[in-house]
């Protein structure tokens, strides 16, 4: 499935006219690494998050230099429990391995998507692993936002509080 991930997203933007940058690049297994490696700014990455939100997997985007914050996803969707997908059920889902999650819903994923009020914030830009491991798409902020939808609030917090 990761190639039709990648397929599903060069089309969508491909339909709607978007600007995108796709950069092939070495395995990347965290942020930090796919950051460098895309030669942008931690905090430019988009980080996809599948999270069980009581009994419904939901999508949850943030920005790579910032951190999850669980309470505020519990308190905003009145939900008791929250917990990141497992491997096993991310492949199951998906087809996809951690880290190669691309911050979209339908028609790319099939999840309700979220995104943190901190993208597109500091940054222009959001850069991902689209579906892979190797493959990044890097894409206008305002673009992206236009085409995946999110529903937005803030859920996450700076790394360091």
């Amino acid at each position: 499935m990761p190639d039709t991930v990648l397929n599903a997203i060069r089309e969508l933007l491909t339909q709607h006219g978007v600007t995108f940058k796709e950069k092939e690049h070495p395995p990347t297994y965290t942020s930090e690494e796919s950051a460098a490696a895309r030669g942008e700014e931690l905090g430019v990455g988009a980080k996809a998050l599948l999270l069980r939100t009581n009994d419904v997997f939901r999508l949850f985007v943030i920005p790579a230099d910032r951190k999850l914050d669980s309470g505020a996803i519990r308190r905003e969707l009145q939900v008791k429990k929250t917990r990141f997908a497992t491997p096993e059920e991310l492949q199951e889902l998906t087809g996809l391995v951690p880290g190669s999650v691309p911050p979209f819903g339908p028609p790319v994923l099939p999840f309700e998507l979220f995104a943190d009020e901190a993208i597109g914030a500091l940054h222009n830009r959001v850069a991902f692993n689209a579906g892979s491991l190797t493959h990044s798409i890097i894409m206008q902020a305002t673009d992206w936002e236009g085409l995946a939808r999110p529903r937005r609030f803030c859920f996450s917090k700076l790394q360091d509080s």
